[in-house]
């Protein structure tokens, strides 16, 4: 395949099928008049083509805003291919193609990009995660399981030292994973550089000792040059993840990081509900993480089963589990993925994670599902490993563990959240 493909969810007052036609001109050799250069033969060469028209419904109001009118609104799924000579191989071009002024269109009352089928030509020549699952596992000596794993709080305010103090505290308590919040980066109350020093002297100093080295994701995220600095200190202090918010620095900036370092990119997807909240625009997590794969993201966040934000739990299944797929469907291990979740995690959920990947390959951070246990930190951390041992095993938690242990008082101390049935 030579072409590169789009399936979009589209409504329209003009019908779909020249919906799709203006959007597919819109979108390469097209504008609002045809030109007297845009000539047949250069059409059959560059233009993007409408491959295939699925109709799924009509309304009779529209779902967006739109100056364009009419008496009814098709909804429908179309696909539009592009051949690859239009971008070459360029990450930011193809987005702008994918997902540019086509959301700006009159003809169309809703749009979102929920697909991508990228041929090989174009996914060799982009790296991908240098380390993915197994290195991960291998940096941190061999990790088996799921990494446990919390985020920095509060999110900003305090400093370096204040910091420092939390994590030894919870590398103490047998964590395996920290991370900034992505509000966390190089303020003055709490410098990268000084908060970086002060987080690793204490992870090395309790490597040292016990010969775990807990991962730190140090939040990297700034302008360019600040980053190459960051990205030194971490070298400096041996740290070996660094932690970038996606949509802060872009593909190309994303792509930069991964070619500039050997440390572990851990992707946080800040902003994302601006992308995905409404199904009626946007683009769907499953175009992102092939782009961000392919840009070099080890980890990237998914959310979390029943979380405190707005996407269901079959959306957050649907998109841990493209993390952990062969972006050209068969083959192609080495693009592959870490799942990462967060928001409102506990006990409770690290079990029906598990099972809805099939395997222990993802990292679950708990903030306060760790840090407000009734007996403290470390039996928050020891709760989540009991937990997660019961999940692998494939045992309900009640009846687990004796009275009194970490993990019978934290099912106490947090209610069990509802979860949607989440389709095998």
């Amino acid at each position: 395949m030579t072409r590169i493909t789009a399936t979009y969810d589209i409504e329209t007052p003009v019908g779909l099928k020249q919906a799709a036609a203006v959007l597919a001109g819109e979108q390469s050799t097209g504008t609002f008049v045809r030109l007297a250069t845009e000539t047949d033969a250069l059409r059959n060469r560059a233009a993007a083509r409408v491959e295939n028209i699925t109709p799924t419904g009509t309304a009779a109001i529209p779902a967006l805003p739109t100056r364009k009118t009419g008496s009814r609104y098709e909804r429908g799924l179309i696909t539009v291919s592009w051949p690859l000579d239009n971008f070459g191989v360029s990450l930011p071009t193809l987005l702008s193609t994918l997902a540019g002024n086509l959301f700006e269109l009159a003809e169309l009352s809703a749009v979102r990009l929920v697909d991508i089928d990228l041929p090989a030509d174009f996914a060799a020549h982009h790296p991908g995660p240098q380390f993915g699952v197994s290195g991960t596992r291998q940096i941190m000596g061999g990790h088996d399981g799921p990494l446990i794993g919390t985020i920095l709080k509060p999110s900003v305010g305090l400093g370096p030292s204040e910091t420092a103090e939390l994590v030894k505290t919870l590398v103490e308590a047998g964590i395996d994973f920290i991370k900034d919040d992505e509000l966390q980066a190089n303020g003055p109350h709490c410098p990268f550089n000084q908060r970086l020093a002060a987080v690793m002297r204490v992870i090395n100093q309790h490597a040292d000792k016990t010969g775990k080295k807990v991962l730190y994701a140090a939040n990297i995220t700034d302008e360019i040059d600040q980053m190459w600095r960051n990205l030194e200190t971490m070298q400096t202090h041996q740290a070996s993840c660094a932690m970038v918010c996606l949509h802060s620095i872009g593909l190309p900036g994303l792509r930069a990081v991964r070619n500039h370092s050997a440390a572990l990119i851990h992707g946080h997807r800040a902003g994302w509900g601006l992308f995905s909240r409404s199904p009626d625009i946007g683009v769907g997590f499953t175009v992102m993480q092939k782009l961000w794969r392919l840009a070099g993201a080890d980890h990237l966040h998914v959310n979390g089963l029943a979380n405190k934000f707005t996407e269901s739990d079959c959306v957050v299944a649907q998109s841990a589990r493209s993390v952990q797929q062969p972006i050209l469907g068969q083959g192609d291990p080495y693009k592959l993925a870490m799942p990462v979740y967060s928001s409102a995690q506990t006990i409770w959920q690290i079990g029906p994670t598990r099972d809805l990947l099939g395997n222990d390959d993802f990292i679950f951070c708990s903030g306060g599902g760790i840090m407000s246990h009734p007996d403290g930190v470390a039996p928050g951390v020891i709760a989540l490993r009991e937990a997660a041992e019961a999940a692998r095993l494939g045992v309900e938690l009640e009846g687990f563990v004796d009275k009194g242990t970490p993990l019978y008082r934290a099912m106490d101390a947090f209610p069990q959240p509802k979860l949607e049935t989440i389709d095998p």
